[in-house]
C-alpha cells in the first residue's frame, strides 16, 4: 500500500476575519463585483475568492484588518454593506 487513505479529505479554507481554518462548507465564500463585495454561498461565482465565517464578528475582524482588498486583490476599498444586509439575519437568528 502507498499510504495514502481511502477517506476523502474534507477541504478547509481560513477565515479572513478571525484567521481560523474551518471547512469549506462553514464558511461563506466572498467575491469582488466591481468595487463591492458579494457573497458567494453556492461557490459559482467567477474570480478569486475569499472565506469568512457567516458571523458579524468575523465581517468586523475582517473590515478592520482590511482583509478583503488583500485577499480579493483590489486596489481600493470595497464596499461590504450588500455582505451586511446578508449576514443580518443569521446574527439576529442568533441568541
Amino acid at each position: 500500500m502507498s499510504g495514502r487513505t481511502q477517506a476523502r479529505a474534507c477541504p478547509e479554507r481560513t477565515c479572513v476575519g478571525c484567521r481560523e481554518r474551518a471547512a469549506k462548507s462553514d464558511l461563506l465564500r466572498i467575491v469582488a463585483v466591481e468595487d463591492e463585495c458579494v457573497p458567494d454561498p453556492r461557490g459559482t461565482l467567477p474570480g478569486r475568492g475569499a472565506y469568512v465565517h457567516p458571523a458579524v464578528v468575523c465581517l468586523d475582524q475582517a473590515v478592520r484588518r482590511r482583509a478583503f482588498p488583500r485577499a480579493l486583490r483590489s486596489a481600493g476599498a470595497l464596499d461590504t454593506t450588500e455582505l451586511r444586509k446578508a449576514l443580518a439575519p443569521e446574527a439576529e437568528a442568533t441568541p
